[in-house]
């Protein structure tokens, strides 16, 4: 099978950063099945592991897929050949920048009926994240207007989890403001669900110029450093505030001490990456959202496609993701 294979020590334009390479196809573990790929997304996890390689380490990229089931392992009993599947999959494994990925079968779920592939693919991991911080780590109830009168400020709204954060906090019935550097990013996060936007600036100050503050909850999707202190002012007494970033170094947590808030990390590759108890959770949640999906609650957040999965098209994919200004998903056919 064709891969496109990622090599560390180099810089990511750098014409040995990403080669194509000839690999025999996956055999499938007890658990697996075998997807033929049809679309792969991309997300700022490719670069952090990218930048992460040792020199001379190589990786296969890519979590975030759609495809078709071509086998099955002898313990997997969920999907048999021919049906249609999306997943993340486990960041301990070697990704989907190929022509076949063997997954565990516990983490997939059949893909949503009324999407294209590329729609499928750019959804599980942002989707999954966001899920599993809202509703697993902040508590909210995983239900349709369950939450209402509850606040939610989501920092990075128009990036990949941002913008499903938004969606389902919305469909869950939060009230929902997110910030938003442009203006096009602005108006994106509206048109998703979220009833104010605010700017990257002085979060607090324009928090507080229009009358909003005191949020039960903050999903925090980047910058957290630079928004620590005015989280710390805008989140309400006993709130929560949820967190994604890598920071660069230690933060001071007693920020939020006098208002005891509860501070929890979501890494959507906790389950796979220990194999919890509840690892089938994720394909669970992935089978939920593609219900969603069909039903129109949620829309797609697929913004670019790209035509083939060849080395250019993963670099300059990766030159957009390090951009960090990516509105919505971008994909690569297979």
């Amino acid at each position: 099978m064709k891969a496109i294979i990622a090599t560390g020590g180099f810089d990511p334009e750098a014409p040995q950063a990403f080669t194509e390479k000839e690999l025999p196809e996956p055999e499938p573990r007890a658990h697996d099945i075998v997807v033929r790929l049809q679309a792969v997304g991309v997300n700022p996890v490719d670069t952090k592991v990218f930048d992460r390689l040792a020199p001379g380490q190589e990786r296969i990229l890519g979590w975030d897929a759609q495809g078709m089931v071509e086998a099955v392992g002898v313990k997997a009993g969920r999907f048999t050949p021919g049906q249609t599947v999306y997943y993340a999959g486990s960041i301990t494994r070697d990704g989907c920048n190929a022509d076949y990925q063997a997954v565990d079968e516990r983490l997939v779920a059949p893909a949503p009926a009324s999407l294209s592939p590329e729609q499928a693919a750019a959804l599980p991991l942002t989707s999954l994240t966001a899920w599993e911080g809202l509703f697993d780590r902040l508590g909210f109830t995983a239900a349709e207007g369950a939450n209402a009168g509850r606040g939610l400020l989501v920092v990075g709204g128009a990036g990949g989890v941002g913008s499903m954060v938004i969606q389902l906090a919305a469909w869950a019935g939060l009230d929902v403001t997110a910030t938003a550097g442009r203006p096009e990013s602005a108006a994106w996060c509206l048109e998703i669900g979220a009833k104010n936007v605010l700017g990257r600036g002085d979060l607090a100050a324009e928090a507080e110029a229009a009358g909003l503050g005191d949020f039960d909850a903050i999903y925090c999707t980047t910058h957290m450093e630079e928004h620590w202190t005015a989280m710390a002012r805008v989140i309400a007494p006993q709130g929560s505030v949820c967190l994604i970033d890598d920071p660069s170094g230690p933060l001071d947590i007693t920020a939020f001490k006098q208002k005891a808030v509860r501070l929890c990390w979501e890494f959507m590759f906790t389950r796979s990456m220990f194999a919890t108890p509840d690892m089938a959770r994720q394909g669970e949640i992935l089978q939920q959202i593609a219900g969603l999906l069909d039903a129109g609650r949620l829309r797609p957040t697929l913004a670019l496609t790209a035509k083939g999965l060849t080395v250019e098209n993963v670099r300059q994919a990766h030159q957009r993701q390090r951009s960090g200004t990516m509105v919505g998903k971008q994909v690569i056919t297979v």
